[in-house]
């Protein structure tokens, strides 16, 4: 059970328009008439609005006899500027959808989770409730506890609820609740800080730490009720030092309910430079000290779980100190024995999550892959892999039995949905349609592969989106999106968040994304190679690209092209803005301005140390110094938006406000989009559209583009 630490920017969701047997990845096989879009005159672009009133639908939730699902969707709510989130039963053989919770504006029921065949529960409002599968039942409260909890999990054999809490040292919920409102008494407010990790992403350390709890869950006939909760890291050493924290990121409880695992960032003095992330495993019967599986590696640790038979626990396991983007390795520890062996050692991608067959036969991968998200099978005896989907983006994997299971597919083109998929012949059945009438008409361009000669004479990889209306006799404006990361990848997935390629096709651009050196999911070797080189080899990709792109596409007009990034995408922006002055404005969502600045501000030191190197350090500086947008501020002339949240602390608002004042200084035309209550990402749908509206305004305003729709 992965915790929601760092709210996902890219949502999967599923298919709108293609087939339910079958995807469509790539548009290269289409023929001219079929991709000029003059003829569609029945058709709209996919508009601001639009995108965001769509649904997200969520991973499904198998019920205890494997014949129905839970599963939730959510939506932005306009009218009340909130997200609406209700919880509906699929039944898996006929595909039959019931609405279980309501779906009022505002109202929010997630964390679907079973007690019995019979009956469901949801948190709402910080608590848990119960509803049977009667859609005219109502809903009743379990538990209403005294702190929030999130993560919940339920095991029948055992009675029991898991669930995560954030407390103060070695106090209850209760006890906690006290201490917050005692603390909110205080006269002053001040924090302060000895060791490093002051803040981490989006808020500043306090004394409360997420722990991981089991609690019996006491049924009878007429009433439910939790019973006394127990908190599984109680005796972890250094528990009760009020001035380090324990980090929980995932945790996963077994399917007794007799053992939990859960991965924890240790407290120590070294936590904002060092990347040891490990897997604990607790009992829930005696609750002595959790055991430690992973003291000998010094790498990160996530997705714990658990065997069908709860005799094994499977993880992903980085191994490389202070590298947060090494290889995932699958971990397997066997309970009888005590032993962890690795499975599939040599394979060169990198797994993100992991989930068991019925049989235990099998552990299935979501794996990265040329820009697709994959479902691999991996036979557990002896490491043999298969590739069981070839397109677009897969997640939420939930195993059915021993030859099927239920997934969250998107692509590019397609809004998400949940899927069926038999491992034997690998033919998907697409389950859910959330989407049927919001995107009723509405065009979604798919993306074109293509492949060009980059740096070091690789072989690198791209994505082309033609823009609504398209006619192959006309010119178009261009946008490069460029990605974050640097070690993430443009996936063939349909996003929710700021960076849908289909948003700029939709407003009138020939759309090109390109998974330059570093990215993910082309082999580890790739994903390496810009250790000490963050404007070098991506730099040479990204122009590489393009005159790949403008050679071969005519349709794209060179006077017209614009770039956007956000993250290292920002950074990549501001590197662009002092070395070319091809694009005819550049957009710079929290990028980085100054590697300098950036290193002394940011919160995770692991990532720029390894990257880059440590600015107190003169082989350290020299690199960083040679990495530098701020080094050639002197030869930014492109006008540019820059795109900042204050809460943002991996690069704080400095960067921004920095290269802002820096051009309008300089009388070189450049806006400031500021966002007081966002972070790294736009979470919340009216700051969202604000967001599209700006972007989209500014770039069509410089190509001197109308767009399809009017954007104010």
């Amino acid at each position: 059970m992965r915790l929601a630490a760092k709210p996902s920017a890219l949502a999967l969701l599923f298919l709108c328009v293609a087939l339910s047997f079958s995807c469509v990845c790539s548009a290269e096989s289409k023929t001219k008439s079929e991709l000029d879009q003059n003829q569609s005159q029945d058709l709209r672009p996919l508009d601001i609005n639009t995108f965001h009133s769509l649904n997200r639908v969520g991973a499904p939730v198998i019920s205890p006899d494997r014949k129905r699902a839970l599963f939730a969707t959510s939506y932005y709510s306009h009218d009340v500027n909130r997200p609406t989130t209700y919880l509906s039963l699929i039944d898996i053989a006929s595909g039959n959808i019931t609405q279980l919770t309501e779906n009022k504006p505002g109202t929010v029921s997630s964390n679907p989770l079973w007690f019995d065949d019979d009956t469901f529960g949801f948190l709402r409002k910080g608590a848990l409730h119960k509803q049977d599968l009667d859609p005219a039942a109502s809903p009743n409260i379990v538990f209403s506890p005294p702190v929030p909890i999130s993560n919940v999990a339920y095991r029948a054999g055992d009675e029991l609820i898991s669930f995560v809490a954030s407390v103060y040292p070695n106090a209850t919920l209760e006890e906690s609740a006290a201490l917050k409102r005692t603390e909110e008494l205080r006269k002053d407010t001040a924090q302060v800080y000895d060791n490093l990790w002051a803040r981490h992403w989006n808020e500043w350390m306090t004394l409360e730490k997420p722990n991981v709890f089991v609690a019996p869950l006491i049924r009878s006939e007429k009433t439910w009720k939790v019973g006394k909760e127990i908190n599984l890291m109680s005796a972890l050493p250094n528990m009760s030092d009020p001035l380090t924290r324990w980090s929980v990121d995932d945790y996963a409880i077994s399917p007794l309910g007799d053992r939990v695992a859960f991965v924890v960032r240790a407290p120590n003095s070294n936590m904002a430079y060092s990347t040891k992330v490990d897997v604990y495993l607790a009992s829930t019967q005696d609750y002595c000290r959790p055991r430690h599986l992973t003291a000998r590696i010094n790498g990160t640790a996530s997705m714990p779980t658990f065997s069908s038979d709860g005799r094994r626990l499977a993880w992903l396991q980085m191994e490389t100190p202070g590298y947060e983007s090494d290889r995932n390795r699958v971990y397997l520890y066997t309970m009888a024995t005590r032993e962890s062996v690795a499975v599939a050692y040599d394979w060169d991608l990198s797994p993100q999550s992991l989930s068991w067959s019925k049989d235990d036969k099998v552990i299935y991968a979501l794996t990265p892959n040329k820009g697709r998200n994959l479902i691999h099978s991996i036979e557990v005896g002896t490491g043999k892999r298969k590739e069981l989907t070839t397109c677009g983006s897969a997640g939420g994997v939930r195993p059915i039995d021993e030859k099927s299971l239920l997934y969250v597919y998107s692509s590019e083109n397609q809004s998400g949905d949940i899927h069926k998929l038999d491992t034997a012949d690998c033919k998907p059945i697409r389950l859910t349609n959330v989407n049927k009438e919001k995107l009723e008409n509405v065009f979604l361009s798919p993306a074109e592969d293509f492949w060009f000669g980059g740096a070091q004479g690789d072989r690198v990889h791209g994505w082309l989106l033609r823009p609504f209306g398209f006619d192959s006799r006309k010119s178009y404006p261009m946008a490069l999106l460029i990605h974050g990361g640097p070690h993430q990848a443009s996936t063939q997935c349909f996003s929710h968040a700021q960076w849908n390629p289909n948003m700029y096709a939709g407003a009138g651009f020939v759309t090109v994304v390109i998974n330059f050196h570093g990215s993910s999911s082309y082999g580890q070797n790739f994903t390496d190679s810009i250790q000490h080189r963050w404007g070098d080899y991506p730099y040479v990709d990204l122009m590489r690209g393009i005159d790949y792109v403008t050679t071969k596409y005519k349709f794209v007009d060179k006077s017209r092209m614009v770039a956007l990034g956000g993250s290292y995408g920002g950074y990549m922006v501001n590197w662009l803005n002092g070395h070319t002055d091809i694009f005819k404005c550049l957009v710079a969502h929290d990028g980085k301005f100054s590697t300098v600045s950036g290193f002394y501000g940011t919160d995770e030191l692991w990532f720029p140390e390894r990257d880059l190197g440590k600015p107190w350090e003169e082989t350290g500086r020299a690199i960083l110094e040679q990495n530098n947008p701020e080094r050639f501020a002197a030869n930014f002339n492109t006008p540019t938006l820059f795109v900042h949240g204050e809460k943002d602390f991996r690069i704080p608002i400095t960067e921004s406000l920095g290269a802002w004042m820096m051009l309008r200084r300089r009388d070189i035309p450049a806006r400031l989009v500021y966002f007081p209550d966002e972070d790294h990402w736009i979470n919340h749908g009216g700051n969202s559209i604000r967001w599209y509206t700006e972007v989209l305004d500014w770039i069509t305003r410089w190509t001197n583009t109308t767009s399809p729709y009017a954007i104010r």
